[in-house]
Parts: structure tokens; C-alpha cells; sequence
């Protein structure tokens, strides 16, 4: 009953939302770029489909290594990915251009879910994380197509949410195939919210299998040389407030170190021009990567790119993953460690609680109360190479101990395909 009730109020609201999308498509016209994609109106695909649903930017970059690891093992596999956002999407194409196809995912109604299935006829659905929408769920399994939860995280907050709907909840549950689990406190989780048992399956995070293309190594190295030897820390994914407080600890930062820069990249694009006169109105110089400016002689060089994030972490000496000075929850901070380089956060980590404290139990990472507290430990990190770099050490190796997932998921999918 519950699941009528939803899709009834589903498809109330989607004129509302469809108008929501155009009003935000006035300012980003690609927002309006094949609207009728979430509608389910996709190219009909042919062959074997393994469909990726990925909501938006990070998740994209996390299915990456096992995009990238089918495709090797399984050639003539045609793989669809699908975001919710277009930053996710325009994240996707940057990374495997014409390898894959890319397409909207639908809105959950029963119509949308329907058109979608029956013009892709996906041979296997894998949800990165926990993305869980009944329709897409539920209709995908009464045409007997296998339901992957991959890299799956459940925070205990969400689950309380789950069982206090259990009579939705549950029967979308029972439908999930597989779920590789990040944690056993993950897969507990999703046990108790309905999911058999014996389809739940601790791999730990594909996210540990971060994979650096050589093409972003050689931009991240010319990048580096360019800056002549400054001291650099990066702010990466940041949200609304919290660019001020990172702009305000830089120039803490500049008055130790004159010759500091800080690379900020915002992590939504409509941000990018707010954040850019914000720095001017503290008087600091800037340079935007958009207009290919120079860095040399600028105080703040602003990621106003999307796609690049990764390569920016790589020509810095130590960053900082934003979302985590305010009540966001925080961003992935193995992208950085991945680098080997020291790796800072604010309070706010439960969306990446197990990374985290893997990261904390071997002092790869350092948790910061506010931007005062990060630039005293910026001013100490850059008067202190051999700290800085054994810090890095620490973080890569991490990284590198916790590896493995990867094979363990992409053998999962293999094996039903």
C-alpha cells in the first residue's frame, strides 16, 4: 500500500519538479540538456547493459576504477551510466569520453522507470553507495534484473529513518541482489532494514582503489613546476560559508608565509562566482583556471573547472576536503591521500566515518575545529617538510593497505553478467 501511496505522490509533484528544472536551467543551460531523459525517453540501447547509476560527482569518480575494470575484463559489454546531476554526468564523459554511454537516470515514477527499462533492457543495475529508490529498485527485479548495492555505506541515523517506514522499506529491500557493504557496521545495518542476509557481503570501499590516470599525473607534475616551488595547500570540495573561513585561514597563512597559495575549488559551479569576488573583497589576488590565468603571481587560484579536481590535489603539498566545516558530512579524503600528501578535515565526517577513522587510526589524517585551527597547522606543515612528508607517507599507505575491494565487487558483477 505504501508503495502506491509513494508512487502516487511521485507523480503529483513531478510537474513541480520539472518546472523547479527549468527555473535553475535559466542560469545553467544544460540543466534544460535532454530534460527528457529523466522522463525515461533514452536512446534504446542493444547487447548487454550494465547500467551504473552514479547520483552525482563523487560517486562518478568512486565507480571510475570499476568502469574502467569491466571494460578491460568484458569488452564487448556496453556500459550505460546514469547521475542525477549534470555535473556527474559532465564528470563521466570527462573521464571515458566515447567508452561508455551516458544518459539522465529517471525520476522515480512507475512511467518513467518503465520507458527507461524497456528502451536500455539492462542486463544488470549497479547503485553506487546508497542511492535507493523503490521504482527504479523494484521494477528492475520484476524483470529479473539483478539489483547491486556497490561500495554501500548506511549511517545509523538513515537506517532509524528505513525502519520507522518498514512497510516500504522492507519489500524494496528483500529486492537488492547484492550488497557489498563498506564496513560490518554497513552491512549490519542494512540487515536489520530487511536486506536476506545472505546477500550482504562486507568488501570494504572500492573508494581505497583509487586510481590515478598517467594523463592526470603529467598535469598534475606541469602544473607543480609552474608554481615555481611555493608552498601550496588545496581546499577542495567546498561548500557555501566555509570558502570564507578557508579564505580567511589562507590569510593567516600568508602572513608566516608570504609566498603561500591556496588552491579553492568549490565543489557546485554556481559557487564559483561568488567565491571569486568574495577573495577580491578580502583583497586577496586571484587567478581562475576557467581563463587559463596564470597562478605565478596570484594569492588564491580558483578551480572553477569541473573534472580536475583529482589533478589539483596532485600539485599541492598538503589539502584540506571541505564540506566538513559545516554540518555537510565532508567529501572523500582518500582522493588526496592518494597523493601522499597530509590530509586535513573539519568536524563534520559522517558521511565517510569508516574512511576517516581508518585514516585517523594510523594518523594519516588530522581533524581541525575551524579555519584558525587549519591554518596553524598549514603554518607548522610548511616550516616542516620532513613532517609534512612522513604525514603524506602515512596517508598513502592507508591507501595502499586497504586496497582490494575493487577486485572483490567487479568479480561480483562478472559473475551475473
Amino acid at each position: 500500500m505504501l508503495q502506491f501511496i509513494y508512487s502516487q505522490l511521485i507523480r503529483l509533484i513531478l510537474p513541480f519538479i520539472l518546472l523547479r528544472l527549468w527555473w535553475h536551467g535559466r542560469k545553467a543551460p544544460e540543466l534544460r540538456r535532454n530534460w527528457y531523459q529523466r522522463l525515461g525517453i533514452v536512446p534504446r540501447a542493444s547487447g548487454t547493459v550494465v547500467w551504473v547509476h552514479a547520483v552525482s560527482v563523487g560517486e562518478t569518480i568512486a565507480a571510475a576504477p570499476m568502469v574502467r575494470r569491466l571494460l578491460a575484463r568484458n569488452p564487448g559489454i556496453t556500459i550505460l551510466m546514469t547521475a542525477m546531476t549534470d555535473t556527474g554526468l559532465a564528470q563521466a564523459r570527462k573521464m571515458f569520453g566515447d567508452q561508455v554511454r551516458y544518459a539522465y537516470a529517471p525520476y522515480d515514477t512507475p512511467g518513467s522507470i518503465r520507458r527507461f527499462l524497456d528502451r536500455v533492457g539492462p542486463r544488470i543495475l549497479v547503485i553506487m553507495e546508497t542511492e535507493i529508490w523503490p521504482n527504479m529498485i523494484r521494477q528492475s527485479r520484476n524483470r529479473r534484473v539483478p539489483v547491486f548495492l556497490i561500495n554501500a555505506r548506511l549511517s545509523e541515523r538513515s537506517a532509524r529513518g528505513y525502519e520507522r517506514v518498514r512497510s516500504l522499506a522492507r519489500p524494496i529491500m528483500q529486492s537488492i541482489s547484492w550488497v557489498a557493504a563498506q564496513a560490518e557496521k554497513d552491512a549490519e545495518r542494512f540487515r536489520r532494514i530487511g536486506v536476506v542476509p545472505a546477500k550482504v557481503a562486507v568488501t570494504g570501499s572500492v573508494k581505497f582503489d583509487v586510481d590515478i590516470p598517467e594523463l592526470v599525473r603529467e598535469a598534475s607534475q606541469s602544473l607543480r613546476q609552474s608554481l615555481a616551488g611555493r608552498p601550496v595547500w588545496i581546499a577542495g570540495s567546498t561548500h557555501g560559508v566555509e570558502n570564507d573561513q578557508l579564505l580567511a585561514a589562507h590569510c593567516k597563512v600568508l602572513e608566516k608565509h608570504p609566498g603561500a597559495l591556496l588552491i579553492l575549488v568549490p565543489r557546485h559551479p554556481d559557487r564559483f562566482g561568488p567565491v571569486a569576488e568574495r577573495t577580491g573583497k578580502m583583497g586577496l589576488s586571484l587567478a581562475r583556471r576557467s581563463l587559463s590565468e596564470d597562478p605565478a603571481g596570484a594569492q588564491v587560484y580558483l578551480g572553477d573547472t569541473m573534472g580536475e579536481l583529482m589533478m589539483l590535489y596532485g600539485a599541492s603539498d598538503l589539502a584540506f576536503v571541505g564540506g566538513s566545516l559545516i554540518e555537510r558530512g565532508g567529501h572523500n579524503p582518500l582522493e588526496p591521500a592518494a597523493w601522499g600528501i597530509p590530509v586535513f578535515s573539519g568536524p563534520h565526517i559522517f558521511n565517510f566515518e569508516t574512511i576517516y577513522q581508518r585514516l585517523l587510526d594510523d594518523h594519516g589524517v588530522k581533524l581541525v575545529d575551524d579555519g584558525d585551527d587549519l591554518a596553524s597547522h598549514i603554518c607548522h606543515l610548511f616550516s616542516d617538510d620532513e613532517e609534512r612528508l612522513a604525514i603524506g607517507r602515512r596517508a598513502l599507505e592507508v591507501v595502499n593497505r586497504n586496497r582490494g575491494a575493487l577486485d572483490r565487487v567487479v568479480d561480483g558483477i562478472i559473475e551475473r553478467v
